[in-house]
C-alpha cells in the first residue's frame, strides 16, 4: 500500500496505465493480507477466554464473542477481496496530500511538541507509566469481587418461610396480613402471594414456603431520594412477623439458582451426612456461626425435621373382638383424611372427579379423629380410638438428597458488600468447626459463590495460553521477539485505565468485568502493532536515504525519523481510538433493564482505551527509540524490519 499512497500524493496515479495501476493494486493486497491474517488471529486469540466459559456465565456471553468472531472474518474477507475492487474503480484522478487535511494539521500541531518534550524527559514518562501501572495494582485488588453485577429485573421476590408445621389456615392469614402490608409502600404496584406449590411435580415448594411476586412503579413515581434497596429495607421492618424469616430476591435470577444449582438465594452452605438429627444440628451451628457477618442477609436454615405426622396404629387384638379387619379401618381413615372418589362429572369434553373427604378443622383436631365412627356388624358404631392408637409424631417435612447423600442447607443473601469477600469472611469463620465434622459429614459452598469459583478457575487457566497465542502471532507477524514484546507490553497499560476506571465507579471485579477487559486486550494489542509498523516504516526510510552505519546515522537521525514516523499516521490511529469511544461512551448513561451488566462491560474498556492510545502515542515511540539507539551503540547498526502490512 506504500507505493500506491505515494503515487497518489504525487497526483501521479492518474497517469499510470491501467495494468500497470493493477499490478499495484495487487502487490499492495499481498502486503496487506499477511497483515490482516495474524491481526484476526489475535482479536480472536484474546476471546478464546470467553468461548471456555460454561454454565450461565458462558450462556450470557458467548453470542458476544461469536458475534465479534464472525465480523472479523467477514471484515477479514472483504479486505482482501472486495477492498482491493472498489480502490481500482473509485481511486482515480487528483488527490491531495494528508497536511492538506486541517484536522490532521492540527493534531500534529498538538502532538509533535508532546511527544518532543516526553522524549527529552524519557524517563520521566517511562517513571509516570510504571508509577501508574503500580497504583492500579492495589485498587485492582481492594475491589470486590462478584458472579455478575446485580440485575434490577424491575420487580421484587419476597420468600419467607415459616414453621414446617404450620396449618393451611394459619399460613393462608399470614399470606393476607403481608401482602396488605406490602401493598401499604407508595412504590408497590400490584402484589401476587402464593405458598405451598402448584400442581406440578417440578414444584416442590412445602406449604410453609410463601412466594410473593412485587411489581413495582415506574421510578418517576417513587418519591424522592429512594432507591429499590431503601424499599426492601422498608418492607423488611414493616413484615418483622414471629416465626416467619424474610427472604428477599428477583424472580428470573431466584429462578436462575434454584435450577443450576437448588439453591433459591445467593449462596447456600450445603451440609451432606447420613443422619437427618445431625444434620440439622450441625446447620444450626453453621448459622450460629454466620450471624453477624456483615452483608449475611436472610440468613435461615432449611428445615429438615420439625414437620407433624398423625400416627394411626391399629389394635389388631381389639379388631378381631370387633369383628373388624385391617382394610375396614383403613378404609375409614382413607374417607375421612385422604378422600374417597364418588364420581365424575361430564362438563364438554373436560372430565373432573368427585372427592369427599371431613373438613380440615376436624382433620385438624385429634380429638374428633379419636371420636371418628366405625361401624360393625355387632356392636353397631365404635369410635376409631377404641381399635387404634392415635398420635402425633415428628418427622422430616421434606427429605432432601444429593449425590446419594441427605442434605441439609443453610441460606442467605448477600446485600451491602460483595460476594467475594462475605463468603471468605464466613469460609474462616468454619474452618474450626469443619474438622469437628464426623466421619461421613462435610460442608459444601453452592449458589452465586459456586458459579463465580468456577469463572475465575476457567479465566485463570486460559489467560496465560491466550498471551502466549498473541506473542507468538505477533513474533510470526514481525518476525522479531523484541518488537512482539514491544507490542505485548501495551497490555498491562492498558489495565491501567481499566482498573481506574472501575475503581472510581464503584464496580466490584466480575466475570462482565472480565470480558471487558478480555476485549481490551485485543483492541490494545492491535493500536500497538499499528504504531510498531510506522516506526519501522520510518526506519526502512532512514537506512534507504543514510545507510545502516553508525558511520552514517546519527542519534539525532533516529528521533527524527521516530517523530516521523509517530506523527504521520497520527489520524488512524486516533481514529481507531474514537470509534471504540463514539461507540462505548453513551453506554454509561443508559439506563433500564439490562445495563447494570452491560456498564461493567463497558468501564474497563472505555478507561483502558484512554491510557494504552497515551501509552501507544507517547511512551511506545520513546521505547522504539531507546531500542534503536541501543542498538546502533552496541552493533553499529539498526535492525530493520521489512514489517509490509
Amino acid at each position: 500500500m506504500k507505493n500506491l499512497f505515494r503515487k497518489i500524493r504525487d497526483n501521479s496515479y492518474y497517469k499510470i496505465p491501467k495494468e500497470e495501476r493493477l499490478a499495484i493494486i495487487e502487490q499492495s493486497c499481498k502486503q496487506v493480507s499477511r497483515g490482516v491474517f495474524f491481526s484476526t488471529i489475535i482479536i480472536i486469540a484474546s476471546f478464546l477466554p470467553v468461548f471456555l466459559l460454561t454454565g450461565q456465565e458462558g450462556k450470557l456471553f458467548h453470542p458476544l464473542a461469536y458475534t465479534k468472531t464472525f465480523i472479523l472474518l467477514v471484515d477479514a474477507i472483504l479486505v482482501v477481496t472486495l477492498a482491493p475492487v472498489l480502490i481500482s474503480f473509485f481511486m482515480k484522478g487528483k488527490f491531495r496530500s494528508e497536511n492538506a487535511n486541517p484536522v490532521n494539521r492540527v493534531l500534529e500541531r498538538v502532538y509533535e511538541p508532546l511527544l518532543r518534550i516526553c522524549m527529552k524527559w524519557r524517563k520521566t514518562t517511562i517513571g509516570i507509566n510504571i508509577l501508574a501501572l503500580i497504583i492500579s495494582i492495589p485498587m485492582i485488588m481492594s475491589l470486590g469481587r462478584e458472579f455478575m453485577p446485580p440485575l434490577d429485573e424491575g420487580s421484587i421476590l419476597f420468600m419467607p418461610v415459616t414453621l414446617p408445621d404450620v396449618s393451611n389456615s394459619e399460613v393462608k392469614r399470614i399470606l393476607q396480613v403481608q401482602d396488605k402490608l406490602i401493598a401499604s409502600v407508595p412504590e408497590v404496584k400490584n402484589v401476587l402471594g402464593k405458598a405451598g406449590r402448584a400442581n406440578t411435580a417440578t414444584d416442590n415448594s412445602p406449604i410453609s414456603m410463601i412466594e410473593t411476586i412485587v411489581l413495582l412503579k415506574p421510578k418517576s413515581e417513587w418519591r424522592k431520594g429512594k432507591t429499590k434497596e431503601d424499599i426492601i429495607n422498608e418492607l423488611n421492618n414493616k413484615l418483622q412477623m414471629p416465626g416467619v424469616t424474610n427472604g428477599w430476591t428477583q424472580p428470573i435470577i431466584n429462578r436462575i439458582n434454584m435450577l443450576s444449582t437448588g439453591i433459591r438465594t445467593d449462596v447456600g452452605v450445603k451440609v451432606y451426612g447420613q443422619n437427618l438429627d445431625t444434620i440439622a444440628a450441625f446447620s444450626q451451628k453453621v448459622k450460629q456461626e454466620l450471624q453477624g457477618i456483615t452483608g449475611v442477609k436472610d440468613l435461615y436454615v432449611e428445615p429438615i425435621t420439625g414437620g407433624k405426622y398423625i400416627d394411626i396404629a391399629i389394635k389388631r387384638e381389639e379388631i378381631g373382638r370387633y369383628d373388624l379387619t385391617v382394610d375396614d379401618v383403613n378404609n375409614i381413615v382413607e374417607s375421612a383424611l385422604g378422600g374417597v372418589r364418588l364420581t365424575t362429572t361430564v362438563e364438554g369434553r373436560q372430565r373432573f372427579s368427585v372427592n369427599a373427604r371431613f373438613a380440615q378443622d376436624f382433620r385438624d383436631d385429634l380429638g374428633a379423629l379419636k371420636r371418628l365412627q366405625v361401624q360393625t356388624s355387632q356392636f353397631g358404631p365404635i369410635p376409631l380410638e377404641a381399635v387404634a392408637d392415635i398420635s402425633l409424631s415428628e418427622g422430616p417435612p421434606m427429605i432432601n438428597s444429593e449425590n446419594a447423600l441427605l442434605r441439609g442447607t443453610v441460606l442467605f443473601n448477600v446485600r451491602d458488600r460483595d460476594l467475594g469477600s462475605t463468603v471468605e469472611e464466613a469460609q474462616a469463620r468454619l474452618n474450626n468447626m469443619m474438622t469437628k465434622l464426623p466421619k461421613g459429614y462435610f460442608l459444601e459452598w453452592s449458589g452465586q459463590y459456586e458459579n463465580l469459583i468456577r469463572g475465575e478457575k476457567t479465566l485463570k487457566m486460559i489467560m496465560p495460553l491466550v498471551l502466549v497465542i498473541i506473542f507468538v502471532s505477533m513474533y510470526f507477524a514481525f518476525h522479531s521477539a523484541r518488537e512482539a514484546l514491544l507490542s505485548l507490553i501495551t497490555i498491562p497499560f492498558a489495565l491501567i485505565g481499566g482498573a481506574y476506571m472501575v475503581y472510581f465507579w464503584g464496580v466490584n471485579l466480575s466475570v462482565a468485568v472480565a470480558v471487558g477487559f478480555i476485549a481490551l486486550f485485543g483492541l490494545a494489542v492491535e493500536t500497538g502493532i499499528v504504531m510498531v509498523i510506522y516506526l519501522n516504516d520510518a526506519m526502512q526510510q532512514l537506512v534507504a536515504l543514510k545507510g545502516n552505519s553508525r558511520e552514517t546515522i546519527t542519534r539525532e537521525d533516529i528521533r527524527e525519523y521516530v517523530l516521523h514516523g509517530a506523527a504521520k499516521r497520527l489520524r488512524p490511529k486516533l481514529m481507531t481510538v474514537c470509534v471504540a469511544l463514539f461507540g462505548l461512551v453513551p453506554i454509561l448513561w443508559s439506563s433500564g433493564v439490562g445495563s447494570d451488566v452491560m456498564k461493567p462491560i463497558v468501564l474497563p474498556m472505555i478507561g483502558g482505551v484512554f491510557t494504552s492510545s497515551i501509552h501507544i502515542l507517547l511512551v511506545t515511540p520513546i521505547i522504539f527509540l531507546m531500542s534503536k539507539e541501543y542498538e546502533l551503540r552496541k552493533y553499529g547498526k539498526i535492525e530493520v524490519l521489512d514489517v509490509k502490512h
